[in-house]
Formats: structure tokens, C-alpha cells, sequence
């Protein structure tokens, strides 16, 4: 399945926002915002680049993708649910005591998840594995990694970083989702990342720069970095906190709490409006 139609992955990554809201919401817990910043990423990913079948979900052949910040766990869920992975039933026992879907991925559980994931720095070398293995196989597999802005605070990102370049691992895509938040308020404030095109170039990738809800954007930026040969590259996604929803939009409070009935129906009111629609 390929979907082209800008419009349809605008639809698409509204359906999945909506869902990130009910998944929340039921389960009184979880991580709406930067959960909300990743869903057109995620869209364009699961229905237009990635080389995936539900239906054999296990096959060697399949693309990857590691979130490596795992509590954005709602998004990832929904997405699969649109993919036909799970079911939308599925999606409501988000957190439940007992249930599959827990706080954070698990492969071991989850059909269409690739890699467990939840303690922050680890995804990157995680999916330089991966990357590596289909080059050694010679799988054709392409690898994508979605890391968090606070997130690329840990050593560990940069470490795997050289390890990408080393191997020249042209078959690895990150993406960051540069949000300019963290749990404890805006990135610039815990440690400000300056200077961070320059920072992934001196490690060796292609850099790409990209409004991280432009649909079209996104999938002419997955396109250079499908055709950029001897080195990785990664997407630095300008992205908003808690986007499609405005009241939680760009405010860091909305990166780990639900939202009451008041503010769920007000969510959803603004969510379900947007169905269909064009984005201006």
C-alpha cells in the first residue's frame, strides 16, 4: 500500500490524532504532546515510504522503524492501528493493568512493533544493528529512527551517530522530532542544542531540514534520504508539542499528563472538525 494523495495522509495523521486523545483519555495516563508532534511523520512513514504488510508482519524483508522516544507509544499504536496491524478496539486498553499495550512498545507482544523501547539514547544503536544486518544479508531493509529533541541529550545518541558514519550506513534514516520541549520545559533551557545541523553534519550525515507536518515536505525529504548514497541521514523535523490540538499546543505541561472530560471533548471537538478538511 502506497497513498500519494496528500489530502488522504492529512486524513490520516488527524485519524491518528484522534485516537492518541482516546487512548490517553481512557487510560487517564500517557504522553499526548510529543505523541501529537509525530503523527504526520508517522503517516507519511507507515503509508507511503515504508515497505510493510500486516500480514507478514515478521517477514525479513520489511522495513523498520525504532521510536526510540517509547513513551510517544499512543502514536505508534494508533498508526499500526491505521495500518491494520491492530485493531481499534485494541487501542482501548492503552495502560490497562494486564493488557498488551503498555507505556511503552513491546516487541514481544505488539505485531508491528520492531524494537522495545523506552529508556531514552538507546533507539539510535539499535537501529545501526539493524542497518547493518541488512547490509550483510543484503536485504534491501531500510531502517528509520525517530528521536526526541530532549532525548539527544544522552552521550549514547552521539556515540551511535559515529558508529552510523562509520559503517556508512546509507540504509539508516533518523528522524528528529524537534519540538524545542522536554518534561522539564523547553530544550534551550535544560541544554540548548546549538548549532545542531552543523553537529549532525560533523558526525557524518546528511542533514535535511524539514516543517515536520508538511505532508509534501516530508515525503520529498524520505525521498533525498532514500537516494543519498555512503552516508545516513536524518530529518531534523521542526515539529509543535501537542500539534492539532491548541490548548496544548507548545506548552511543555502536556508532555506527560491526560486530559480531563472537559478538555478531551473540547480535543476532540477540535480534531473531528479538521476531518476531511484541507490544512491552509
Amino acid at each position: 500500500m502506497k497513498i500519494s494523495d496528500i489530502n488522504e495522509l492529512r486524513n490520516i495523521a488527524n485519524n491518528i490524532r484522534i485516537d492518541i486523545i482516546d487512548e490517553v483519555y481512557n487510560a487517564k495516563s500517557g504522553h499526548p504532546g510529543g505523541a501529537l508532534s509525530i503523527a504526520d511523520i508517522l503517516a507519511v512513514l507507515y503509508f507511503n515510504q515504508m515497505n510493510i504488510d500486516p500480514e507478514e508482519a515478521k517477514s525479513n524483508l520489511r522495513d523498520r522503524l525504532v521510536l526510540s522516544k517509547g513513551h510517544a507509544s499512543a502514536a505508534l499504536y494508533a498508526v499500526l492501528a491505521e495500518r491494520g496491524y491492530l485493531s481499534k478496539d485494541d487501542l482501548k486498553t492503552f495502560r490497562k493493568l494486564g493488557a498488551k499495550l503498555q507505556g511503552h512498545p513491546d516487541m514481544e507482544n505488539i505485531p508491528g512493533i520492531d524494537m522495545s523501547t523506552g529508556s531514552l539514547g538507546q533507539g539510535l544503536s539499535v537501529a545501526n544493528g539493524m542497518a547493518i544486518a541488512s547490509k550483510m544479508d543484503n536485504l534491501g531493509c531500510r531502517v528509520y529512527c525517530i528521536l526526541g529533541d530532549g532525548e539527544i541529550e544522552e552521550g549514547q545518541v552521539w556515540e551511535a551517530a559515529m558508529t552510523s558514519n562509520k559503517y556508512k550506513l546509507d540504509n539508516l534514516c533518523a528522524i528528529l522530532d524537534y519540538n524545542g520541549l522536554q518534561i522539564d520545559g523547553k530544550v534551550e533551557d535544560v541544554k540548548a542544542l546549538d548549532c545542531l545541523e552543523s553537529k549532525w553534519k560533523a558526525f557524518g550525515f546528511n542533514v535535511i531540514l524539514c516543517d515536520g507536518h508538511n505532508i509534501e515536505m516530508l515525503i520529498n525529504s524520505f525521498e533525498e534520504a532514500r537516494q543519498t548514497k555512503g552516508q545516513p541521514s536524518i530529518i531534523i523535523a521542526k515539529t509543535i508539542k501537542g500539534k492539532g490540538v491548541a490548548f496544548m499546543e507548545n506548552k511543555a505541561e502536556w508532555h506527560g499528563k491526560a486530559p480531563n472530560e472537559e478538555e478531551y471533548n473540547e480535543a476532540m471537538e477540535l480534531l473531528q472538525n479538521k476531518s476531511g478538511k484541507e490544512e491552509k
